[in-house]
């Protein structure tokens, strides 16, 4: 320890969230050449490469992935200790990082942006794909504050709260033959039906780190046994990952899609589908923000929660029930 300068663990730090050495040495500060003599000062003292250069920028060693949250704890406890301990948005210059899908992105955070903007112009928000495979890695290292999705199984180092609750809906095209009226199952179970996936994976869930979050915003096991109890199987003619592109892929189709209630609401106020319901049983599914312990009693996170809890109670507070 009393060879070892905290400025080795910022920009160890740095590099573990950024994994790229110019962006790391942005963020703290400093040349691409001072990180890389740090990083060097600093492998020299563990006895480990800590980050080995790919195409796909620095990887972390086993060592620099076990060390990355310790570290970051300790970031964190120092900076509370000697910072301030209020947060002014009218004067902040915070930038925050967000993980969402574009169901989240188009839903809830143009709410929160307008927030943003207006309390706090200074600030800037990163929004980063909620689909990523190390999600809960970089809510470890501390890149993500907050994750925007559906939760389960979440670890004692992450907090979680709901923010709503989210149904699904049918969504066609807006001259198909059955745009209007009530879809029944017997119609649906006759149709190509287009749904998204992040991964494609049977359950719709992926387990990180100890953290389960869906990557399916539909309810595929509701969907099965209803058809089941028709002796049919659903076509799932399209699995893809983005939400945003399902009125296009509808456009000119005979198929339905299966989507939440909130983004159906907005793809039918410009036109672009038809909304009905389902005919078939199903629970909400509940919307919930993730983050880890460490931010919960920080200023600016606090605050920033607080905003998405706003915005999404002015999501939830706006009637989706479906007009035919």
């Amino acid at each position: 320890m009393n060879n070892l300068d905290l400025n080795l663990l910022r920009v160890f730090d740095a590099v573990m969230r950024e994994r790229n050495v110019l962006r790391a040495g942005q963020a703290v500060g400093l040349s691409s050449s001072a990180v890389s003599h740090a990083l060097s000062r600093l492998r020299a003292l563990l006895g480990d490469e800590l980050f080995v250069r790919t195409a796909a920028g620095m990887e972390p060693t086993a060592r620099a992935l076990t060390m990355a949250p310790l570290v970051r704890d300790a970031l964190v406890s120092i900076e509370r200790a000697v910072g301030p301990q209020i947060f002014m948005p009218e004067i902040s210059t915070r930038q925050f990082c967000i993980a969402a899908t574009d169901y989240m992105t188009a839903v809830v955070l143009p709410h929160f942006l307008r927030a943003l903007s207006a309390l706090a112009p200074h600030a800037s928000v990163t929004i980063l794909p909620a689909t990523r495979i190390d999600l809960t890695a970089q809510i470890d290292v501390g890149r993500i504050e907050v994750a925007l999705g559906s939760f389960s199984n979440i670890p004692h180092r992450l907090r979680a709260e709901m923010l709503f609750e989210e149904r699904d809906v049918l969504m066609v095209a807006p001259d198909h033959p059955l745009a209007g009226g009530t879809i029944t199952l017997d119609q649906v179970s006759t149709l190509p039906i287009f749904v998204v996936s992040a991964g494609g994976l049977e359950d719709g869930l992926i387990s990180e780190r100890g953290l389960t979050r869906r990557i399916e915003m539909f309810d595929r096991v509701a969907l099965e046994q209803a058809f089941e109890k028709i002796g049919r199987t659903p076509d799932l003619k399209v699995i893809q990952p983005h939400f945003l592109a399902v009125p296009s892929l509808l456009a000119g189709t005979s198929a339905a899609a299966i989507a939440p209630a909130h983004l159906a609401k907005i793809f039918r106020r410009s036109g672009s589908v038809a909304v009905s319901e389902v005919p078939w049983t199903m629970p909400p599914c509940a919307v919930q923000m993730v983050w880890h312990e460490r931010h919960t009693h920080d200023p600016g996170h606090k605050w920033l929660r607080e905003m998405l809890e706003d915005a999404a109670q002015r999501v939830h507070g706006a009637s989706v029930k479906v007009r035919i």
